[in-house]
């Protein structure tokens, strides 16, 4: 398939709302160039980057809600980049980050929709070597640890850009490698503890993940 099939939503966050363009569905796929094939992404999972899930959504209401200030935010794996939409909506530090080579232009229009400032956004895997991101102040995240390696892989690419004093806040659906990924970020120093979303009535159905923060 070469030409992509979109949605356009709207999301409401308090009293603002967010349009967002999104793939139709996950039945999309499109790399003429073989640019994500060649990146390792298969054509079953290239369409996973494009739409919304639910972890996405308690991740961006709690973005919404959570008091910022005027720390220097990290989005890993954004995929569609809701939370980093809504940050910079409330004029957030934010900076998205993701392998997939859509995920960039996605970001860029859906900047462009809600006539807000362009998210800066580098697309990078966390087993690149070293990038010039630099160090944040807090690094969020929704539905990572998808397989075994990425509990390693994912926790390097935080130690690496995270401050000396630094928080993570992930929101993980319940895959089954969030224990090994606390373990890990407690040897790099890191407190944690795990809850339920206080609010999910944004959601379609109940949600049995977990939000996991650490603190250093």
């Amino acid at each position: 398939m070469d030409t992509l099939r979109v949605r356009y939503q709207t999301l409401e966050f308090g009293p603002s709302c967010l349009q967002v363009r999104t793939l139709r569905d996950v039945q999309q796929f499109a790399d003429p160039t073989g640019v994500a094939a060649r990146l390792g992404i298969s054509s079953a999972s290239w369409p996973v980057f494009g739409v919304i899930w639910d972890s996405g959504l308690v991740l961006a209401h709690l973005m919404f809600e959570k008091h910022v200030g005027d720390r220097r935010i990290l989005e890993v794996g954004c995929g569609i980049a809701l939370a980093s939409q809504v940050l910079n909506l409330r004029h957030a530090d934010i900076t998205a980050t993701d392998r997939h080579p859509e995920a960039g232009n996605f970001l860029a229009e859906n900047s462009r929709l809600n006539q807000a400032r362009a998210v800066p956004f580098v697309r990078t895997a966390w087993t690149d070597p070293v990038s010039e991101l630099g160090e944040f102040d807090l690094i969020v995240g929704s539905d990572l640890l998808y397989e075994h390696p990425h509990v390693e892989e994912l926790a390097t690419f935080i130690e690496q850009h995270a401050k000396p004093n630094c928080e993570v806040m992930l929101v993980d659906p319940g895959r089954g490698h969030h224990a090994r990924f606390s373990k890990r970020m407690v040897t790099l120093g890191y407190s944690h503890s795990q809850t339920r979303p206080e609010r999910t009535e944004f959601l379609p159905r109940p949600f049995r993940g977990r939000i996991l923060r650490y603190m250093r």
